[in-house]
C-alpha cells in the first residue's frame, strides 16, 4: 500500500451485521457526526481515505444515509476544518445551523465547516446494473487556515451547491477525481506536492465565487492556470491544431504569459514539449494495447494529433527508444507470452500492422 494511502473500506468483505458500524467507526474518525441509514443491515459501501500533506482525500459510495453533527459535536472536535464535496451519484439535502436547505444534485460541489451544526440527508440515484440505488462521490479535508482568503469572506457560501460543470469549479471536480483514482500509487512526497495544488485550484475556485481573485498570491494564481492547461491539453490532445496560442486564447492569456508561467511551474518544460510528450505517451498506450493490434500506426498517432507519419516515427524512437512498430511488436509479444499463449523465445504474435 502506497505511502499516502491510508484506508481502504469494502463492505462486501466483511459479514452483513458489521458492515455499518465498521464503516460508521471509520467515517467518525474523519468528520464527527452521527450517521443512520435504513440500510445498515446490509450496508454495501466503498470507502478510500488518502493524505495529500496536510490535505485528506476521501472518495466514497454508499446507500442512503443520514449525517447530523450536533452542537455538542462541534464543542468537542472543532478545530478550524473546511470540507469540501463533490456529488457524483444521488441527491442531497443540507441544512446548517438554523439556515436555509440547499438541495444538492449531481455534479455538483458544496463547502462546509466544521464549527456549524449540520442535518445532511444523502438518497441514492438510479443506477444501472446495481441491486440499490447509491451516493458517491469523493471530496477533500484541510485547515481553514491554509487559504488564502479571510474566513469572514467564506461564510456566504458555505453550505451552498455550486455547479462544477464548467470553469474553475471543473477544473477542480476533475482534479479530485482523478487524484482518487491514482491516490494508491502517490509517494509521500508526491502526495504533499498534489494536495498543494488541490488548495491553489480550491482558491482559484473560491476567490472566482467571490469576485476576490487580487486576494490569491501570484504563484497560487499560475499554478492553477497551469493545471487548467494541462486539463484542456488532455481533453484536445486529437485536435491537430492544439497549440500554445489556441490554448492562451482559451485561457484569456496572452502567448508569452502562457509560456512564462508554464515553463515556470513545470521544471523548464514548455507547453509545446508536454502537448508532444502527452500526445507520444497516448499513442504508446494504444500501440501496447492488444484490441487495438488491427489499428494501423498511422492511426494511432492521428488519433491524438500527429498527422505526419515521419514525425512521429522520429518522435516516438527519441522518446522510447525503438520505431513504434518494433515497440508494439515487442509490447504485444510480451503481453502474448505472459498470457501462456507461447513459451519465450516463440513465434510471436505474428504480423502487425505497419503503418503503411
Amino acid at each position: 500500500m502506497a505511502a499516502g494511502l491510508a484506508t481502504v473500506f469494502r463492505g462486501e468483505e466483511l459479514p452483513a451485521e458489521e458492515r455499518f458500524d465498521c464503516w460508521r467507526e471509520l467515517l467518525e474518525r474523519m468528520r464527527a457526526c452521527d450517521a443512520t441509514s435504513a440500510h445498515a443491515g446490509d450496508f454495501r459501501a466503498e470507502l478510500r481515505r488518502s493524505e495529500l500533506g496536510e490535505v485528506v482525500l476521501f472518495g466514497t459510495s454508499f446507500p442512503s444515509v443520514r449525517f447530523r453533527r450536533t452542537e455538542r459535536m462541534v464543542r468537542r472536535s472543532d478545530e478550524g476544518v473546511l470540507h469540501l464535496s463533490f456529488l457524483q451519484e444521488g441527491t442531497m439535502t443540507l441544512t446548517r445551523g438554523a439556515g436555509r436547505t440547499e438541495a444538492l444534485r449531481p455534479g455538483d460541489l458544496h463547502l462546509v465547516d466544521s464549527s456549524t451544526p449540520y442535518d445532511l440527508r444523502t438518497f441514492g440515484g438510479p443506477t444501472v446494473g446495481r441491486a440499490e440505488p447509491r451516493v458517491s462521490g469523493v471530496g477533500i479535508d484541510f485547515p481553514a487556515a491554509l487559504l488564502p482568503l479571510p474566513p469572514h469572506r467564506l461564510r456566504g457560501l458555505l453550505g451552498r451547491g455550486f455547479s462544477a460543470r464548467a470553469g474553475s469549479a471543473a477544473l477542480l471536480s476533475e482534479f479530485l477525481l482523478g487524484l482518487d483514482r491514482q491516490a494508491a500509487a502517490l509517494g509521500p512526497a508526491e502526495a504533499a506536492r498534489l494536495g498543494a495544488v488541490v488548495l491553489d485550484l480550491v482558491a482559484a475556485w473560491l476567490a472566482r465565487e467571490l469576485d476576490a481573485e487580487g486576494v490569491v498570491p501570484d504563484d497560487a494564481r499560475q499554478r492553477a492556470l497551469v493545471e487548467g492547461v494541462r486539463a484542456f491539453v488532455r481533453r484536445n490532445l486529437h485536435d491537430p491544431e492544439l497549440s500554445p496560442a489556441t490554448i492562451a486564447a482559451a485561457h484569456h492569456v496572452s502567448v508569452s504569459h502562457l509560456h512564462r508561467v508554464f515553463t515556470r511551474q513545470s521544471a523548464g518544460e514548455t507547453v509545446a514539449a508536454w502537448i508532444r510528450g502527452q500526445r507520444l505517451e497516448r499513442a504508446r498506450r494504444d500501440l501496447a494495447d492488444p484490441a487495438q493490434r488491427a489499428t494501423p500506426i498511422h492511426a494511432v498517432a492521428a488519433r491524438w494529433g500527429i498527422l505526419r507519419a515521419d514525425d512521429f516515427s522520429r518522435s516516438f524512437r527519441a522518446a522510447y527508444g525503438l520505431p513504434p512498430r518494433e515497440y508494439r511488436h515487442r509490447e504485444l509479444a510480451a503481453i502474448a507470452g505472459q498470457a501462456g499463449k507461447w513459451p519465450p523465445g516463440g513465434p510471436g504474435p505474428g504480423p502487425v500492422p505497419d503503418g503503411s
